[in-house]
């Protein structure tokens, strides 16, 4: 694992639980927004940093 997605996933993490414990001590649901944006950069860490091989070049199985 890269240090950009370690440190994408504990934006993520931090964020989410922000949005949790804001929630839960004040009340407003506008910590929702916290949650939702946690959410986002979770989805986005996995759609940026998933490691697929270019289109036409052979994976290291195919190479055996």
């Amino acid at each position: 694992m890269s240090g950009a997605l370690k440190a994408a996933w504990a934006l993520t993490v931090f964020v989410i639980v922000v949005g949790i414990v804001g929630w839960a001590v004040s009340g407003q649901a506008v910590f929702a927004v916290f949650i939702a944006l946690g959410v986002l950069t979770g989805v986005g860490a996995l759609l940026a940093f998933r490691t697929v091989p270019p289109v036409g070049r052979p994976t290291p199985e195919d190479r055996t």
